[in-house]
Protein backbone atom coordinates (compact mmCIF):
# COMPACT_ATOMS: atom_id res chain seq x y z
CA UNK A 1 0.00 0.00 0.00
CA UNK A 2 2.95 2.47 0.83
CA UNK A 3 4.16 1.75 -2.65
CA UNK A 4 0.68 2.73 -4.37
CA UNK A 5 0.94 5.74 -1.56
CA UNK A 6 3.80 7.05 -3.15
CA UNK A 7 3.38 6.38 -6.89
CA UNK A 8 0.26 8.34 -6.53
CA UNK A 9 2.16 11.24 -4.52
CA UNK A 10 5.23 11.21 -7.28
CA UNK A 11 2.68 11.72 -10.02
CA UNK A 12 1.34 14.70 -8.02
CA UNK A 13 4.67 16.29 -7.57
CA UNK A 14 4.96 15.81 -11.17
CA UNK A 15 1.97 17.45 -12.37
CA UNK A 16 2.28 20.59 -10.23
CA UNK A 17 5.89 21.37 -11.46
CA UNK A 18 4.32 20.62 -14.92
CA UNK A 19 1.68 23.08 -13.68
CA UNK A 20 4.07 25.99 -12.17
CA UNK A 21 6.17 25.43 -15.48
CA UNK A 22 3.22 25.93 -17.53
CA UNK A 23 1.68 28.78 -15.63
CA UNK A 24 5.02 30.83 -15.09
CA UNK A 25 5.47 31.15 -19.10
CA UNK A 26 2.41 31.44 -20.00
CA UNK A 27 2.04 34.31 -17.73
CA UNK A 28 -0.99 32.84 -15.62
CA UNK A 29 -1.93 34.03 -12.34
CA UNK A 30 0.20 37.10 -13.16
CA UNK A 31 -1.13 40.47 -11.64
CA UNK A 32 0.88 42.27 -14.56
CA UNK A 33 -0.27 39.55 -17.13
CA UNK A 34 -4.33 41.61 -16.95
CA UNK A 35 -2.71 44.92 -17.23
CA UNK A 36 -1.38 45.07 -21.38
CA UNK A 37 0.20 48.53 -23.26
CA UNK A 38 -1.53 48.67 -26.39
CA UNK A 39 -5.08 48.57 -28.04
CA UNK A 40 -8.23 47.09 -26.67
CA UNK A 41 -9.63 47.20 -22.95
CA UNK A 42 -7.35 45.47 -20.40
CA UNK A 43 -8.95 42.05 -18.92
CA UNK A 44 -10.13 42.29 -15.92
CA UNK A 45 -9.74 38.96 -14.68
CA UNK A 46 -10.95 38.33 -11.06
CA UNK A 47 -9.25 36.69 -8.44
CA UNK A 48 -11.97 33.86 -8.34
CA UNK A 49 -11.10 33.07 -12.45
CA UNK A 50 -7.65 33.19 -11.93
CA UNK A 51 -7.98 30.32 -9.59
CA UNK A 52 -10.51 28.38 -11.24
CA UNK A 53 -8.00 28.34 -14.45
CA UNK A 54 -5.27 27.58 -11.91
CA UNK A 55 -7.59 24.56 -10.98
CA UNK A 56 -8.60 23.36 -14.39
CA UNK A 57 -4.90 23.77 -15.59
CA UNK A 58 -3.47 21.70 -12.93
CA UNK A 59 -6.52 19.05 -13.33
CA UNK A 60 -4.89 18.85 -17.11
CA UNK A 61 -1.52 18.67 -15.88
CA UNK A 62 -2.49 15.51 -13.66
CA UNK A 63 -4.26 14.04 -16.84
CA UNK A 64 -1.18 14.63 -19.14
CA UNK A 65 1.00 12.75 -16.71
CA UNK A 66 -1.25 10.04 -15.42
CA UNK A 67 -2.07 9.00 -18.89
CA UNK A 68 -0.50 5.78 -20.18
CA UNK A 69 2.04 6.42 -22.86
CA UNK A 70 1.04 4.86 -26.01
CA UNK A 71 3.33 1.18 -27.14
CA UNK A 72 6.18 1.74 -29.75
CA UNK A 73 5.54 0.76 -33.39
CA UNK A 74 7.07 -2.37 -34.75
Amino acid sequence: MDSNNSATRRSEDIALDLLKFVASHANLGNKSAASTTGFGVPSTAKTEDQVAQIFDLYARCRTAVESPTPAPAK
